[in-house]
């Protein structure tokens, strides 16, 4: 499994839009300083696991994603990979049995498919759009999670890359 947080905040993503003349569209904007994390796991198949919305990206919030990964697939042996954020190499991790980390080499973001998932996901369903409250925010960030999550082949079109997949082979 491949995981990544991703910062979500009330700065609107204006681009350009069209409408029939003479009409002309309006955009708002707007930047605070309110964020919100979705921490994301999916499989090398492209299949996503419940993506949390959580309040911070440290320690304690990464253990409760752990944890909930390694409740989810108790008979599994699961390799998470992830970068080398402060917070994946902490030394305060109660590690489940059954995971283990591996961590990309430095520098290297674009390797983790859930990145590229992140960027599709802010493409397609945060631009030109203004939240007045974080729980606005934190709605529409759950409902685009969920219609990620119930959309398995755009998934996989954009996370199962044949390095991974070849890979998984010859570990079988």
């Amino acid at each position: 499994m491949f995981q990544d947080e991703a910062r979500f905040g009330r700065i609107a993503d204006t681009r350009s839009c069209g409408c029939r003349r003479p009409a002309r569209p309006l955009v708002k904007a707007m930047v605070t300083q309110q964020y919100t994390y979705a921490y994301g796991g999916g499989e090398s198949a492209g299949r996503l696991l419940r993506q949390p919305v959580l309040p911070h990206v440290n320690t304690e919030c990464m253990q409760i994603f752990l944890d909930e990964i390694a409740c989810r697939h108790p008979d599994d042996n699961v390799v998470m990979v992830l970068n080398g954020a402060g917070w994946h190499k902490s030394q305060d991790f109660h590690l489940p049995g059954n995971l283990r980390l591996l961590f990309l080499p430095p520098y290297s973001p674009k390797l983790n498919p859930q990145e590229h998932l992140r960027d599709k996901l802010r493409e397609k369903s945060f631009h030109n759009r203004v939240f007045d409250r974080i729980d606005a925010l934190e709605d529409h960030l759950v409902a685009a999670l969920l219609n990620l999550e119930n959309a398995p082949a755009r998934v996989k079109s954009i996370t199962a890359w044949d390095w991974i997949i070849n890979s998984m082979s010859i570990a079988n």
